[in-house]
């Protein structure tokens, strides 16, 4: 019997309805609607596609959505001077670096200059750091989506067969630290693990596997063990059409759960960004 599809855009509109509430609350409080702040440095047609679907969401929610664009040839220094700026002003509550930037302005340098307390991506130093000793304040977006999934699936994580592939300092390893809390059994698999032919070996015994990668259908659906949940967290594009890093049909035969590209974790995790804006807020007050 084929996979139940996940569908992550049924999943945000029922989290967006609970965030809708609790934002109103939250803007009583504060006797203001939140405010967002979206850095943009330089022009990018992609950014725009990105930041559009931001604003829709931050109407929706109540929150006043700002975008701040500073021209592409801006120093560094000039660029952490308008951060130390946002920092600094109560009446900012969130920010986000939209990326990509110019080369010449490194982001890690930008988001170190990130107030922690206004970091809604949740990929500050401070805020990973947290994550690593079991604390975490908020967790990077799409770790996050991945959760909320699979919590809608599983109730106990004890002893289970994780395999993550993929090991980003913002994905793969967040994950892997949020599910050893639960005490599940993790392996991350990564380009190493390629080079050495034993990815399909560890994909295999994954009774749930997160694939997070950015290679069109590096996972074949042969490998995927019957009965698998799986999460696939890459968008790629494929001639004319969007696909995941995981070969879709074929692993939708054997396992018991599955998101699709588009319209798996995409939709959840653009909503975290809002729930860690939250999360943010309520810290403070």
């Amino acid at each position: 019997m084929p996979a139940e599809i996940i569908s992550g855009k049924e999943l945000s509109k029922e989290l967006k309805a609970e965030l809708k509430l609790e934002f109103e609350k939250i803007s009583q409080s504060l006797k203001r609607a939140p405010r967002l702040t979206a850095i943009q440095i330089g022009e990018n047609s992609g950014i725009d596609v990105y930041t559009r679907a931001q604003e829709r969401n931050s109407k929706e929610l109540g929150i006043e959505y700002l975008r701040l664009k500073l021209v592409e040839n801006i120093s560094e220094q000039e660029a952490l001077r308008k951060i130390e700026e946002l920092n600094s002003d109560p009446e900012i509550d969130g920010l986000i670096l939209l990326q990509p930037i110019p080369e010449h302005i490194s982001a890690q340098r930008l988001i170190l200059e990130f107030n922690s307390s206004k970091d809604v991506e949740g990929i500050h130093p401070y805020n990973l750091g947290r994550i690593l000793i079991s604390s975490p304040t908020v967790i990077p977006c799409t770790p996050a989506a991945v959760m909320y999934i699979l919590d809608r699936i599983i109730s106990d994580y004890t002893g289970k067969e994780i395999v993550i592939v993929g090991h980003s300092s913002i994905v793969g390893k967040p994950l892997a630290m949020l599910l050893l809390d639960r005490l599940a059994t993790v392996r991350v698999c990564h380009i190493g693990t390629s080079m050495t032919g034993n990815l399909r070996h560890h994909v295999q015994e994954a009774e749930i596997l997160i694939v997070a990668v950015g290679k069109a259908e590096l996972i074949k659906g042969e490998w995927i063990r019957e009965g698998a949940i799986v999460i696939d967290v890459g968008i790629n594009r494929v001639e004319d059409k969007i696909v995941g890093d995981v070969e879709f049909e074929k692993a939708r035969e054997r396992a018991s759960y599955i998101t699709p590209v588009p319209g798996g974790v995409g939709p959840l995790t653009t909503v975290f960004l809002f729930k860690n804006l939250l999360s943010l807020i309520k810290n403070k007050i």
